[in-house]
């Protein structure tokens, strides 16, 4: 089985119960196919850059997989139907990442600032 990292974004009007009953949906869908979830996390509702569908916020759900590909295939035809989601990412990677992607991005924003410092 391969690792996978997906993340979607759903619209801004559903509740964060909603967006954690559709990652729970999702979740059924990888274990029917003979995968696992290893990881879910729930990244809160965020700004998007730009609008998508009429949508300038959206939640994001961030799922590690290992499931073979035919899950995943599964895995994005029902998202594809699914009106909730606005848009969806699925990457293949050879490890997860351990640390928590909350943290990733903590550190990312003070490493930044760190630099805006040094050219000062």
């Amino acid at each position: 089985m391969a690792l996978y990292e997906h993340l979607l974004i759903a619209r801004q009007d559903i509740s964060a119960q909603q967006v954690d009953a559709l990652a729970t949906h999702l979740k059924t869908i990888i274990e029917g196919e003979g995968g696992k979830v290893e990881k879910q996390e729930y990244w809160g509702l965020r700004g998007l850059a730009y609008r998508i569908k009429k949508n300038r916020k959206g939640h994001y759900v961030l799922l590690n997989i290992n499931a073979p590909s035919s899950a995943v295939t599964e895995l994005e035809r029902q998202i594809k139907i699914n009106e909730d989601v606005l848009r969806y990412l699925t990457v293949k990677v050879d490890a997860f990442d351990v640390s928590s992607s909350k943290n990733r991005r903590d550190e990312t924003k003070t490493e930044g600032e760190a630099t805006a410092e040094e050219t000062v």
